[in-house]
């Protein structure tokens, strides 16, 4: 790789061309180095706000004499906002080896991490609730909701209520477990 700090007086100037020309060079670098946090947190929002901070700090940086000492502070950086998010959201990030495997068995089937903390979740719902959600996960949309209450011996509000508290409770354990439940629906 090219010492990306070629452009670093340009960049101190203030000239946002000499910023592209090293953002076109450092882009992936960064992007990489946030791999590790790639299943626990918004790694491009990270990256955007990183590399946004270097162009606010470019002016005031001091090279310290080593080869692309720009990119290295925009790493420092990212991974610094990565850290922070992991914090803010209580979740840890996943070493690289185990986000390959993860990315493998994704592309082939369900994430088992997934299933598995869902069926544990779902495993702490109260009874009620928890006959409400099975009912309709069970029946695949093939029946209405009336259909399903009475089955349960539940009027429609009851079933309906237990069914929302079903789904909130879940969520809120999933979330517990640092799993966006909007994330992995979307």
């Amino acid at each position: 790789m090219i010492d990306l700090d070629v452009h670093l007086a340009a960049i101190i100037a203030g000239d946002a061309d000499a910023f592209a020309r090293w953002l076109a060079g450092a882009e992936m670098p960064v992007r990489l180095s946030l791999a590790s946090f790639a299943a626990v947190v918004d790694v491009e929002a990270v990256l955007q706000e990183a590399l946004l901070r270097v162009w606010q700090v470019a002016p005031r940086f001091e090279p310290d004499g080593g080869a692309n000492g720009l990119l290295r502070l925009g790493v420092r950086i990212a991974r610094n906002l990565a850290v922070s998010e992991l914090r803010r959201t209580r979740t840890r990030p996943v070493e690289p080896a185990d986000l390959e495997d993860h990315h493998e068995v994704r592309a082939s089937e369900p994430d088992p991490m997934l299933r598995r903390a869902i069926a544990e979740c779902r495993d702490k719902l109260p009874a009620k609730p928890r006959e409400a959600l099975d009912a309709r996960l069970h029946s695949a949309g093939a029946d209405d909701d009336l259909t399903l209450a009475e089955a349960l011996g539940m009027r429609l509000n009851t079933f309906l209520q237990n069914f929302s508290r079903a789904r909130k409770l879940l969520a809120e354990c999933l979330g517990k477990r640092g799993i966006a439940v909007d994330q992995e629906l979307g």
